[in-house]
């Protein structure tokens, strides 16, 4: 029961970030209508960022974290300006094309600045904490707890704010939002600022439980796109959803079976699901 509970946690912990990444990744698909393939990348950025201002500037864990946030949710907002807001009207592949571009270019600069190795993200939040019996950090408690907090403020801005509801419009009917008086420009750029700024925070929650690398996005992204389309395809609710089941059924999987059957048993779930429900889980039916 406690190795249960244990993997419980670490399950859930898994998930939130996975949820976290797949929400960002989901808000531009559902906003543009385009698979942001730099996703991954971004991600990889995030975490870059936030070991760069702990060791290399000294701030405080936190105080990184949120600035990671807000200097990828800029970065965001250049790529959206200068990659994907002028391929706007043009087939959908040359802006897919442009982002597995800019994934490369993200990785290529990385790579320059700051090396291949693997590089370990110092944390205040190291100790471990009993719960019902079983042991489990304090990093992985506080990837829950600041996950659930962001997550819930995200769905509180997306439903009780104007400028939330702008973005539900455009992700609904991108004509009629722009008839209705929306700026759709001003919405697309604060989409890719929210979307990259979710990537950084899931980035510097568990990046001191892993390790930092060019390529630690590549991972993350292949399983956010499972993720978003298990959930289906632009469903906030099931972004979240899938990226629970995918990364409960990886550690169980993991467990019980074999860490060799945790990315099949996780994208057998996948199959499965879109065998019965070929819209994903909470997909919208056309």
């Amino acid at each position: 029961m406690t190795l249960f509970l244990q993997q419980l946690v670490n399950g859930i912990a898994l998930g939130s970030v996975y949820s976290l990444v797949a929400l960002g990744l989901t808000l531009v698909y559902g906003v543009l209508r385009v698979p942001n393939f730099a996703h991954g990348a971004l991600y990889m950025a995030g975490a870059y960022v936030t070991y760069v201002l702990l060791t290399a500037v000294g701030l405080p864990y936190l105080v990184a974290l949120a600035l990671a946030a807000a200097t990828l949710a800029l970065v965001g907002v250049l790529l959206e300006r200068l990659v994907f807001h002028p391929l706007r009207g043009q087939p959908q592949v040359q802006a897919m094309i442009a982002a597995i571009g800019v994934l490369f270019f993200l990785q290529a600069l990385a790579q320059l600045v700051f090396g291949a190795q693997f590089r370990v993200m110092p944390s205040p939040y190291g100790g471990v904490v009993g719960v019902l019996g079983a042991t489990v950090t304090q990093q992985r408690l506080l990837v829950i707890v600041a996950a659930l907090v962001v997550m819930g403020g995200l769905f509180w801005f997306l439903k009780r704010t104007v400028t939330g509801a702008t973005i539900e419009a455009m992700a609904q009917n991108r004509a009629g939002a722009r008839l209705v008086g929306i700026d759709t420009d001003r919405v697309s750029m604060m989409t890719f600022a929210i979307s990259a700024a979710l990537a950084a925070v899931a980035a510097a929650l568990v990046a001191p439980i892993n390790l930092v690398s060019p390529t630690m996005g590549d991972v993350i992204n292949l399983k956010v796109f499972a993720i978003i389309i298990l959930g289906g395809m632009g469903s906030v609710p099931g972004a979240i959803l899938g990226g629970f089941l995918l990364a409960l059924a990886e550690t169980f999987a993991t467990t019980y079976l074999s860490a060799d059957f945790a990315d099949v048993i996780g994208f057998a779930l996948l199959v499965v699901v879109l065998a019965l429900r070929p819209n994903g889980l909470l997909g919208r039916t056309a």
